[in-house]
């Protein structure tokens, strides 16, 4: 079972986008768990994680969370995806990403 994490500014308007992904991932039987917190919270949840994930709003700190987790993928999610909430195409980066 794969681990996704989803870092934004409060963890609060990822949420909709986890329930999105987490539908489309049980659609295509891709098993995972996706949850979604603050990025002040990148220390706590980013380690344990297969696939961290930036909201948009946040691409600023892409650099700073890849040098946190150096053995992660950190990926920012596509700003239409985002904006659109289509969990689907996340969870196919994300298998991309990890080689799934």
């Amino acid at each position: 079972m794969r681990k996704i994490v989803l870092f934004c500014a409060a963890g609060m308007s990822t949420s909709v986008m986890v329930q999105k992904m987490q539908e489309a991932a049980d659609a295509q039987g891709y098993p995972c768990e996706i949850a979604a917190y603050s990025v002040a919270e990148v220390g706590t949840y980013g380690p344990d994680a297969d696939m961290v994930l930036l909201g948009p709003q946040i691409r600023f700190n892409l650099n700073k969370v890849r040098k946190q987790l150096p053995k992660k993928p950190v990926e920012v999610i596509d700003m239409r995806a985002y904006g659109m909430m289509d969990g689907a195409a996340i969870i196919e980066f994300v298998k991309e990403k990890l080689g799934d």
